[in-house]
């Protein structure tokens, strides 16, 4: 019932100070933790566990959030508090005049860094959301860089009589030498032991034993020379499972979890245990001001930090922070073993105050792990901060989640713009090409990702049905094989097929031989990295752009040059009305250059009576159309009979000039069908 309340880590603390005060009561002198035993044996399993485990796609997603807070933040954080206690030993009288301005610095940055194992302690009890709970422990790991350099940099300044313009630039060029470093010496140590877990198929028991040996050579590895251990063992970690777990069996996939899980726990309890302990048993000088001080100008600090930096992050997210994601980031900021491990391995030749520092730096983790960390609870259910939701990921989402993934990068590709799905698909596409195939044995290299995933889960569902006494009810969801791999005894339970006639069989096969295989045969499997380009589809394009604007010009011609139906009467009404009154339609005196069409009142119901002589459009002749013309539009004109004699087919007339003969070429051209929503023509081509 206390653990509900109170962090484990606080409790742990407690035990540890009831421990030391009994060890120091008998008259014995406590055990100190020291700074060898902490980097060396309780540290590794902790960031282990943490780099194996580490949820990849919320961190890249991320990281440069991360990064941001990781390197911006702790520099801020180190030359802020710096120098606000240099300011504060200056004015706080005799007893802080002598410390100088690099032993704030290097105070500074051994109390500004966030502790991975506190944020870890507090961070899993709360059950916070994915992407608060990376942003923080993610900063919480990679700020070890920057409190690596800034420690051994201001470390080395305090023994120089005079520091140069060249020790600041090549202290400032040593951030990447132990940054990056560190990364490339805990990537060459996992692919060696991806590599090395290849051929131990026929010796599983060691397995796990390879995992553990080159994650820890990759720490020595990197602390021998200075580097970050801590990004060595993430970047070991990270790089080694995928290619691990693809070649190891699956108890020693188990064996390397509960083992990794329960190391990380002990040492996680031996910390905070010896952290109390070593609060009684070390020497200590108080000091009101100084350790005031540095607790208020920490909390102010890490608040300036977060609101600064995120306002400057929140111009380049997609899914902003809000005030109360930065509230916790703020408040989760807590401090642990490091800051008290670094301080104790301070010189007291160079620093005389390291007692008044470890005294600080004590009093800064109490404040952190104990007020913060029993108070973090209640305020996130307070500000009804989203909560981590447990959920087994189905194999839906991991579909959509790839199809999701792969349209993004398309679109970054039509765009041309070069953001994090291309290059994540180009490393994608760079391991399953290259990578995969050294590192993995057999046929499990040329695997699908989404295939590897459902085997994944299947045999997930599989244990838990074996471990829970349900194998006889297995759904069908989960395949013989797999629970022949775990459970070999246990007999295949046999199907009942229903009865069927050998005539219906045989017509069932029929149909799925004609439909399935041939469509199996005929689809092939869609990458859009083989899509070959059609050659001919460019003249393709030209071409139907080509017939596009035709066919609108076309549109054009045909409603510029068709007479438009009467909205009132159709042809046929009007035809009937003309030939019962024609005298009703005679000339208008101003309509000479008007349309003119003739109409035979002899047979006004036969097509063939109406002829079309010429229709030229309003405004011809150079004088444009009155507005009584426009209102006027088409006047109709009788035909006149003609002379005894004549014959109307050869006798030219007015109306067989080239001009009136283009026009009437051009009447006489149908043109394209009109859309359905358009009219039909006033007067029909006779048939």
């Amino acid at each position: 019932s206390v653990s509900s309340i109170v962090p484990e880590s606080c409790l742990l603390i407690v035990v540890g100070l009831l421990v030391g005060g009994l060890i120091k009561g008998v008259g014995e002198k406590p055990p100190i933790l020291k700074s060898d035993i902490f980097f060396l044996f309780l540290l590794p399993p902790i960031i282990l566990d943490a780099g194996y485990f580490l949820p990849l796609r919320p961190f890249t997603e991320n990281l440069g959030t991360i990064l941001i807070f990781a390197v911006v933040g702790t520099l801020w954080n180190a030359f802020f508090l710096g120098g606000l206690m240099y300011a504060v030993c200056q004015l706080g009288g005799p007893g802080l005049n002598h410390i100088g301005l690099l032993a704030n610095l290097l105070f500074g940055s051994i109390i500004s860094a966030v502790d991975p194992v506190a944020v870890l302690a507090v961070f899993e009890e709360i059950h916070i959301n994915e992407l608060l709970h990376i942003l923080v422990f993610g900063e919480s790991l990679l700020n070890d860089a920057v409190t690596v350099v800034l420690y051994h940099l201001f470390e080395e300044f305090a023994s120089f009589e005079q520091v140069t313009i060249l020790d600041i630039i090549l202290g400032f060029l040593s951030f990447f030498v132990v940054s990056l470093g560190g990364v490339l010496v805990g990537v060459i140590y996992g692919v060696i032991a991806a590599f090395t877990s290849r051929f131990t198929s026929h010796i599983r028991v060691i397995e796990p034993l390879f995992v553990f040996l080159y994650s820890y050579m990759a720490y020595l590895s990197a602390e021998l020379f200075h580097l970050s251990g801590i990004m060595a063992l993430i970047a070991a970690g990270v790089v080694m499972r995928p290619y691990v777990e693809a070649n190891i069996s699956h108890k020693s996939h188990t064996t390397i979890k509960y083992f990794l899980k329960m190391w990380s726990s002990v040492s996680e309890t031996l910390i905070f245990i010896f952290l109390g302990v070593s609060t009684v048993a070390g020497h200590h000088y108080w000091n009101w001001t100084f350790v005031i001080s540095t607790l208020f100008f920490c909390l102010i600090a890490r608040v300036l930090g977060v609101l600064v930096l995120t306002w400057f992050i929140n111009k380049f997210r997609i899914v902003k922070l809000t005030p109360k994601d930065q509230f916790i980031i703020a408040y989760g900021g807590l401090r642990g073993a490091i800051a008290f491990s670094l301080g104790y391995l301070l010189d007291y030749h160079h620093f005389g105050m390291r007692d008044m520092f470890l005294t600080a730096i004590i009093t800064v983790i109490f404040f952190t792990v104990f007020v913060q960390g029993m108070t973090i609870r209640p305020l996130v259910d307070l500000l009804a901060v989203k909560k981590k939701q447990e959920t087994k990921r189905s194999i839906n989402e991991e579909i959509h989640t790839q199809f999701l993934d792969h349209l993004l990068t398309g679109i970054e590709d039509i765009c041309g713009h070069y953001g994090h799905h291309h290059w994540k698909d180009k490393l994608n596409r760079f391991n399953k090409k290259y990578v995969k195939k050294c590192l993995i044995a057999g046929e499990r290299s040329k695997e699908p990702q989404l295939i590897a995933f459902y085997h994944k889960m299947e045999m997930k569902q599989a244990i838990e049905l074996v471990e829970s006494g349900g194998i006889g009810k297995i759904p069908s969801a989960v395949s013989t094989v797999s629970i022949q791999n775990i459970n070999p005894q246990t007999l295949p339970l046999e199907r009942v097929l229903p009865a069927l006639s050998k005539d219906k069989e045989e017509e069932i096969r029929k149909i799925l031989r004609n439909n399935l295989q041939k469509t199996r045969q005929r689809l092939r499997s869609y990458n859009r990295h083989t899509l070959v380009a059609d050659p001919y589809e460019e003249a393709w394009n030209q071409m139907l752009l080509r017939r596009q604007k035709a066919r609108q010009l076309e549109q054009k011609m045909n409603n510029y040059l068709t007479v438009p139906a009467h909205r009132l009467d159709s042809p046929t009404m009007s035809r009937a009305r003309i030939g019962s009154d024609p005298l009703a339609y005679e000339p208008k005196e101003d309509s000479e250059n008007l349309p003119i069409i003739t109409i035979d009142p002899a047979s006004p119901q036969s097509p063939e009576s109406v002829d079309l002589m010429s229709e030229e459009p309003k405004g011809c002749g150079g004088l444009p159309p009155s507005p009584e013309e426009d209102e006027e539009g088409l006047v109709m004109r009788v035909k006149e009979p003609s002379s005894p004699g004549t014959d109307d087919v050869f006798t030219p007339g007015n109306s067989d000039s080239p001009s009136n003969q283009r026009m009437l070429r051009c009447l006489s051209d149908p043109g394209p069908r009109p859309e359905p929503e358009e009219g039909e023509p006033f007067i029909p081509k006779g048939q």
